[in-house]
């Protein structure tokens, strides 16, 4: 089985000008993987190999993340909404002939895939979120503990390019920083990994892509998440959350109750790790992935 950081980069054009990258191997039916901050695809590496026996997998870079392209910023922060990178994904997999899929997505891409799966409920059929709750009721829920632990929403949130300028002067030790400084620090992470995460991060427009990501979370994201609810719109998809037992996620939110309230049928349970799944417990991510995603 060929490795994730081997697999050949493709750039695909996902209309309006935009192009996604990512990388595609395996058998079987499709399963869209999608990373979060400040990383790209290859968060996926360890549990690559047993999930491309069994499936189709993308491993998909977020706009304005990796190397995917990176809009200007908006003043409505739209161009970086979670219902715009949700259908730059729906357009992606169809690109590459899926109109139907599972979902597999950490930290942003969760919130992308939390977004996706409301706006095109058919596309989706089962959907596997790591170490999130949803957004909505995380800033509504937001205490000096949670503020505390994650500083950065309401860090890289402030008017630009204040926190542009502070990330670009030196990326690599942005990158450092912000994953080092959770529990098990740099070391839980592959240096090919690690090495994919500084190079990014140094390419142009990437902390536009990042504060934008941010911003239009915290704005018109949360205008799409009340209007859903007050709607009643909910996840009709089975859901299954999973998220650190030593995060910030877990101690500082009800998970599964958060979900239940949001989504027909969701499970899930704490694993022993901090935020990075899929790299600090990748058997315990893979274990659940294959049992879930049948």
């Amino acid at each position: 089985m060929t490795a994730l950081f081997d697999l050949p980069l493709q750039r695909i054009d996902v209309g309006d000008g935009m192009h996604i990258a990512a990388r595609v191997a395996g058998e079987g039916p499709p399963l869209l993987l999608l990373h979060g901050h400040p990383q790209n695809h290859v968060i996926w590496h360890r549990v690559w190999p047993a999930l491309t026996r069994r499936h189709t997998c993308v491993a998909a870079d977020l706009r304005g993340y990796g190397d995917s392209d990176k809009p200007a910023a908006a003043p409505d922060h739209a161009a970086h909404s979670k219902r715009v990178m949700a259908q730059d994904m729906v357009n992606l997999m169809r690109a590459l002939g899926h109109e139907r899929f599972d979902v597999l997505a950490h930290d942003r891409g969760a919130r992308v895939a939390h977004r996706l799966a409301l706006d095109h409920p058919g596309r989706v059929g089962r959907m596997m979120l790591l170490d999130i709750a949803p957004t909505l009721d995380m800033y509504q829920g937001t205490t000096r503990a949670f503020a505390q632990a994650y500083y950065h929403w309401f860090w890289l949130i402030q008017p630009a390019p204040m926190p542009e300028t502070m990330i670009g002067h030196d990326p690599v030790f942005y990158v450092r920083a912000v994953m080092g400084g959770r529990p098990g620090g740099l070391a839980i992470f592959d240096p090919r990994a690690l090495a994919e995460y500084e190079r990014c991060a140094a390419l142009p427009g990437l902390p536009v892509g990042i504060c934008e990501d941010y911003r239009a979370s915290a704005t018109v994201d949360l205008e799409h998440d009340r209007a859903d609810r007050a709607a009643g719109r909910k996840l009709a998809c089975p859901v299954r959350v999973l998220w650190g037992a030593r995060g910030a996620v877990g101690r500082n939110f009800d998970v599964l109750a958060l979900w239940r309230a949001v989504a027909d049928e969701v499970d899930g349970e704490a694993l022993d790790a901090a935020h990075y799944l899929a790299e600090e417990v990748p058997d315990a991510v893979t274990a659940q992935a294959l049992a879930f995603f049948v």
